[in-house]
């Protein structure tokens, strides 16, 4: 039987190379909703081309123009986030995949956790702001939660057959970004494209600033937390540029067990969809002899202080991530718009995390409260730049 797939940011990098994937295993996938947030062109064309039962703009003011151009398509249209919340529950939906920006991807995803979708997880923001109350409620509504991200990926793939095993550590690999080998000096007067311009991944804006900063190693650290039941402390994370190992685990026997392959985002989106089955593939292979030797290293947390940042957020807990993630938002966009430099991205997150309300105990609403307050505070601390 054909898995009925939603595929929530469709027009952005993971969401585009899913539609790569069902494309090649029509026997295996049909889609079954799109969403967008701006990218009305996009999305028009993916909806001919796929022919969802429905596609939601969340941005409504692009409705009219979505509406007419599939008005003599068989394919409802619907515009908000109120109306993503809501699709997301159909009840043809077999798996969610959840590629959307930031703190957009938490609502549509618990709705969707709530109807008893399994997720397959491309938006780690969602297990940042709310880990806590995600995993519970996948738990009641024995929901599978299937993760996207290589490295959340590459961990589940190495405990297959290991889950009565205990864990030692995890160790979370990561690429070093742009600017692996740079000095604060050099950091200071970096611009937005040197920032975007990764090593090793194609990636969207956000995420690949995220990735410069480190703190998207950092937001990762803190979905292992949840997605793999651990502490903070029991998640190492080492700089590996070549980004062939893409995470291990360690047993408390010592062994190691490492998942390697191509940095190719195709390989974890299709894992998570095809799960528990492995589907054929032409992609190319890794080989040996093109890679004579991996190299690892500590990364510099004095330098890259979003990394740091990431660990005090884990190991305070409450909204304290929903903070740091919210902040990160509001000074990614700032350094994107020329607005601050790189290095007071990670200053502005810090003041930020000092200046917002403390929740140790929230609930939804405590989540969605502190992300308002802390983009309010953010942008008071960015004016005053």
């Amino acid at each position: 039987m054909k898995k009925n797939i939603a595929i929530l940011g469709s027009t952005g990098s993971i969401g585009t190379q899913t539609l790569q994937v069902v494309e090649s295993y029509p026997d295996k996938f049909q889609v079954e909703l799109l969403s967008a947030n701006n990218n009305s062109s996009l999305l028009i064309e993916q909806a001919k081309k796929f022919q969802p039962n429905c596609i939601v703009i969340s941005n409504e003011e692009k409705y009219a123009e979505v509406s007419e151009a599939l008005k003599n398509e068989p394919i409802k249209v619907y515009a908000g986030h109120d109306a993503l919340n809501q699709a997301v529950q159909a009840e043809d939906i077999h798996i969610v995949l959840t590629a959307l920006v930031g703190f957009s991807g938490l609502m549509p995803t618990y709705y969707a956790i709530k109807a008893g979708k399994d997720i397959a997880l491309a938006n780690k923001e969602t297990m940042v702001v709310a880990g806590e109350i995600i995993t519970k409620i996948a738990n009641e509504k024995e929901v599978n939660i299937l993760p996207v991200d290589s490295e959340h990926s590459a961990i589940f793939q190495c405990l297959a057959g290991e889950f009565m095993n205990p864990i030692e550590k995890i160790i979370l690999t990561c690429s070093g970004g742009p600017f692996r080998n740079k000095s604060l000096g050099e950091l200071k007067n970096v611009t937005p494209q040197d920032a975007l311009a990764h090593p090793n991944w194609d990636m969207g804006a956000k995420i690949t600033i995220d990735s410069a900063t480190l703190i998207n190693k950092g937001f990762e650290v803190i979905e292992a937390k949840w997605l793999f039941g651990l502490q903070a402390k029991n998640i190492e994370v080492i700089v590996h540029p070549q980004s062939i190992i893409h995470s291990m685990v360690q047993f408390t026997d010592g062994s190691i067990k490492a998942q390697m392959g191509l940095p190719d985002m195709k390989l974890p989106i299709q894992y998570a969809l095809s799960f528990p089955s492995r589907l054929q593939t032409n992609y190319p292979r890794f080989n040996f002899a093109d890679y004579p030797s991996l190299d690892f290293e500590p990364p510099n947390t004095k330098i890259f202080r979003n990394l740091a940042l990431s660990y005090v957020a884990s190991e305070k807990g409450g909204n304290m991530p929903c903070i740091l993630n919210a902040a990160n938002e509001v000074v990614v966009s700032a350094f994107l718009q020329r607005k601050i430099g790189f290095l007071e991205m990670s200053e502005i997150i810090e003041e930020a995390m000092e200046l917002v309300n403390f929740i140790a105990k929230p609930d939804l609403n405590d989540y969605l409260n502190a992300d308002l307050e802390t983009r309010e505070v953010t942008e008071m601390l960015i004016n005053r730049k």
